[in-house]
């Protein structure tokens, strides 16, 4: 209980992976009992960096670039070491996708803003150079929050408890 803000997150994090890792390995259990060659693939998994609904700020405050790229960073690893395909959805925000609610979650799962920027799950690729001499409409790939952590953090919720949302 004396974690930081930042611990609670991060623990917060873990219990979603958990909660996949146990979905995964339920579907491969079920696959590969009726035929045990049968490759498992994670079709698609992400995590929204904004929503003003369910899972904003007045829902479960799950949603924003730092849990984002929590996420993202613990989903790869785990899939890489057990070596799982996984597709993680997806590149670019799609703001027409929820065009009526343009702060639903639905338009916020990309790794990238929908003009370019890198999402904070990325900024270390920024940092490597990787998208050196690309651009998304005429821009040149930058970081969200002109990559200060600091900043990205004030703008971070942390998720009710569970004695918080029963009144205890």
């Amino acid at each position: 209980k004396n974690l930081s803000k930042q611990q609670q997150i991060e623990a917060a994090m873990q219990r979603a992976k958990a909660y996949i890792e146990k979905q995964y390995l339920d579907v491969k259990k079920y696959v590969t009992a009726i035929d045990k060659n049968k490759p498992v693939h994670i079709g698609e998994t992400g995590w929204a960096s904004l929503s003003n609904e369910h899972y904003g700020n007045s829902g479960s405050k799950a949603t924003d670039e730092y849990k984002e790229g929590i996420y993202h960073n613990i989903i790869r690893e785990w899939t890489n070491k057990d070596k799982i395909s996984c597709f993680y959805f997806e590149a670019f925000d799609e703001p027409w996708k929820d065009s009526a609610n343009i702060a639903g979650s639905e338009n916020h799962f990309g790794l990238f803003t929908a003009n370019g920027k890198a999402k904070y799950a990325i900024w270390n690729m920024v940092d490597k150079g990787v998208f050196k001499n690309l651009k998304r409409d005429g821009n040149p790939i930058t970081k969200t929050y002109n990559g200060n952590k600091d900043s990205l953090l004030k703008q971070v919720l942390l998720p009710p408890t569970k004695d918080s949302i029963i009144g205890f």
